[in-house]
């Protein structure tokens, strides 16, 4: 089994013949997936996806793949192929096509309608290649074979991609249920075919691989909703990703047999609803969808709800609700049900959620106490099966945390994956297929970047150190008046804490102390601004450390006259 090492020095020239794939996300991590496959001088990109923040990014909108590795050489992709619409595969993208606006775009019918309707918004109009299940496109020298995978949200494709150096398969997100809302199942004959031609390397999703057996079958989730719908007496609020069609179709059938209206609540759910319903993949029975606008008509028993925040995401609907701050109020007897897994990350976020959501009145369903959500990720059982149907020589986990990675590494080499045919990587681990052999060689750069508002990439790990410090500490600022010539204090100390626990007035004791060391800093010769900054900012740090316990920012302002 090969693992990256922190040393490892960047990768030597690709050998010729050889097929090099690169992750640049989604790697040690649950989402920013994107991955880089070159082969004689061109590129094809994988999947182009964002990742959410977590509470100790504060201030953070995304997080995206680093591009740096590629950014030279934008003029040798050749594509992005996208297996389906998730934001974790495809939010990326409207960054990535602000630096070359015309790389083509590759993915099933849903999938390029949402990356469409999402790059409208940036004011891209995108070249695009619409494929499905069993076609066969070149892309550059790449040939790629697309097959149906199963997954929670329609249109999901796998990629078989063909090169002179071998055959790699990319599964995407998938699972196996065998009995799926739409009766589009995980193609496992096409499969095996690939598989008795010689799959060199598989790429395969790692998510669920430490869950022992089979997933349930999403099906399994209408006589809960049903429940659900029988026994609420107000309104229903139902979060859910806003790409979770399967999801929603439940919500709507249960709603239209118990008689109430749905309305959409968000932007981002009311176009993908939109989206889904104009292309067929979403049935809405006449009459059932209504404009949030016209609620005020409708009695609280027979309204629905859908909107984001099932990830306890800040900004969504359902934590603004939850925070009163939102115009949908939870009302007492409300019923809110969260239609999703917990990525793991969030679970502080959301149970903060469900207990602000409690806290009004509403009762609140979730996966903990009831089964309205199932994975759309193959649990061990189903990647077992799957790599005994593949036999692939090469075994690359994707997709997931370490523990993930490691847990599916261990199934291939159950089945028979000699060990050190797989290869444990991360994020900007370089791998090489060279003469049928993938092995590790290199690394290239692949930190976070960061989505701030307007601002891409200014954000730094340091800028995020000092906001945790804000938000945990507070700041204290102290601002002085010195003479230029002789260093006396002429004017202050003035200082002034905010978020810190401390009152202005408790500082009387360190004024004295700030001034009696400028006195003697300025008999020694120390009247340079910055040097007496920081001499304030050791004075005042210790005496809040010894005194209260606390490391505030200490932010020094001096004046000279």
């Amino acid at each position: 089994m090969s693992h990256p090492h922190p040393d490892l020095a960047a990768p030597p020239a690709l050998p010729q013949g050889g097929l090099r794939i690169t992750p640049l996300g989604g790697l040690g991590e649950i989402g920013r997936n994107m991955t880089v496959f070159e082969y004689g001088g061109r590129l094809l990109i994988v999947d182009c996806g964002v990742l959410f923040p977590e509470e100790e990014q504060p201030g953070i909108d995304l997080i995206l793949p680093d591009f740096s590795s590629i950014r030279d050489r934008l003029d040798d992709v050749v594509g992005i192929v996208l297996t389906h619409g998730h934001e974790d595969h495809i939010g990326g993208v409207p960054f990535l096509l602000r630096e070359k606006p015309d790389i083509p775009l590759i993915g099933s019918k849903l999938t390029l309608a949402l990356i469409e309707a999402k790059l409208q918004e940036h004011r891209i109009r995108p070249y695009t290649l619409e494929v499905e299940e069993g076609r066969r496109e070149r892309i550059g020298p790449f040939d790629c074979e697309f097959v149906a995978v199963n997954h929670s949200i329609p249109d999901a494709l796998a990629v078989a991609i063909r090169t002179p150096a071998g055959m790699v398969v990319h599964t995407g997100d998938f699972k196996m249920d065998q009995l799926p809302l739409d009766g589009r199942l995980t193609d496992l004959p096409a499969f095996a075919r690939l598989g008795e031609e010689g799959i060199d390397l598989l790429l395969s999703d790692s998510t669920n691989a430490e869950v022992p057996g089979f997933i349930p079958h999403e099906r399994d989730i209408s006589p809960v909703l049903r429940q659900v719908f029988a026994k609420a007496e107000r309104r229903i609020i139902v979060a859910s990703f806003a790409s979770h069609v399967h999801r929603i179709q439940q919500v709507l059938d249960a709603a239209y047999e118990y008689g109430r209206r749905v309305a959409f609540v968000g932007r981002s759910m009311v176009r993908n609803m939109g989206i889904a319903r104009d292309l067929g993949y979403l049935r809405v029975p006449g009459g059932l969808v209504v404009d949030v606008k016209t609620l005020d008509d409708l009695p609280d028993e027979e309204i629905v709800l859908i909107c984001t925040g099932s990830q306890g995401e800040p900004m969504a609907a359902l934590s603004r609700m939850a925070n009163r701050d939102h115009q949908i109020r939870i009302a007492e007897g409300d019923t809110v049900v969260l239609a999703s897994s917990l990525i793991p990350g969030n679970e502080a976020s959301v149970y903060r959620v469900i207990n602000g959501l409690t806290r009004w009145g509403a009762n609140v369903v979730h996966k903990g106490n009831a089964r309205v959500h199932v994975s759309g990720h193959a649990s061990a059982g189903e990647l077992l099966y799957f790599y005994n149907i593949c036999k692939p020589r090469n075994l690359m986990p994707v997709h997931g945390e370490w523990r993930h990675l490691r847990a599916n590494a261990d199934l291939g080499i159950a089945t028979g994956i000699p060990r050190e045919r797989t290869v444990i990587a991360e994020d900007g681990v370089v791998v090489d297929l060279v003469d049928g052999t993938a092995k590790i060689t290199g690394k290239v750069q692949a930190g976070y970047v960061y989505v701030d508002g307007l601002s891409v990439g200014d954000v730094t790990e340091t800028s995020l150190k000092d906001r945790r410090i804000l938000g945990d500490e507070g700041i204290v600022s102290i601002f002085v008046v010195v003479d230029s010539t002789t260093g006396k204090v002429v004017g202050g100390p003035d200082i002034q804490a905010r978020g810190s626990g401390i009152e202005d007035g408790a500082f009387a004791p360190v004024s004295a102390k700030i001034e009696e060391s400028l006195l003697r800093s300025a008999e020694d010769g120390v009247l340079e601004p910055h040097q007496v900054q920081q001499l304030i900012r050791r004075i005042v740090g210790k005496w809040v450390s010894d005194t209260y316990r606390r490391r505030p920012m200490i932010l020094p302002v001096v004046v000279e006259v």
